[in-house]
């Protein structure tokens, strides 16, 4: 295996240990707005400095991860996570990696697009597909849930759009001074 392929499992590992430990570290504080802040800060970080293959891994596995160590949703709804996190993904890949005028232009775009793509996979997807249909939860938990995967996901895929923007550029030097 070569040193590029090494790096690269190696730095997509780190993402998705860190991701599950920053999850659970977050989740104790039972806030959703800070705990999905920090995973869509890290599933873009990773897809900005490790390429978009880094960047899905992460966004596959971190959900059946969580579910794992007992921090996760229900296995129902975690196609729908990995479908929304997939969307982010790709988002930021095609779009935050152009120069379009501006440096930041390309990435400015790229959160506003990606939260918003996020944010309706995640509600149309859970709220009025999973919970109605699905999984036939009593009405006060359906709503729990329905609200949780609704206008939350929109605020915490900007939030963690904006927190990824201020770290991107030191992470990013960080890497290439690593290759060296």
């Amino acid at each position: 295996m070569n040193k590029e392929k090494t790096l690269w499992i190696t730095r997509t590992a780190v993402f998705i240990a860190l991701l599950v430990v920053l999850q659970a570290a977050t989740a104790a504080l039972g806030n959703t707005i800070i705990t999905g802040s920090v995973v869509n800060m890290l599933l873009i970080v990773s897809v900005m400095t490790c390429g978009m293959m880094s960047g899905l891994c992460v966004s596959v596995i971190s959900p059946a991860m969580a579910k794992l160590i007992g921090i996760g949703p229900l296995w129902s709804l975690i196609p729908f996570i990995v479908a929304g996190n997939i969307t982010l993904i790709l988002t930021w890949h095609f779009i935050g990696n152009r120069h379009w005028g501006h440096k930041h232009t390309a990435q400015i775009i790229a959160l506003v697009v990606a939260a918003t793509g996020k944010f309706l996979i995640l509600y149309i997807g859970v709220a009025q597909i999973a919970v109605p249909l699905l999984l036939g939860l009593p009405e006060p938990q359906a709503a729990v849930i329905s609200n949780m995967f609704s206008i939350p996901q929109l605020l915490t895929a900007l939030l963690g759009g904006g927190v990824a923007l201020l770290v991107l550029s030191p992470i990013k030097k960080a890497f290439k001074g690593g290759r060296g």
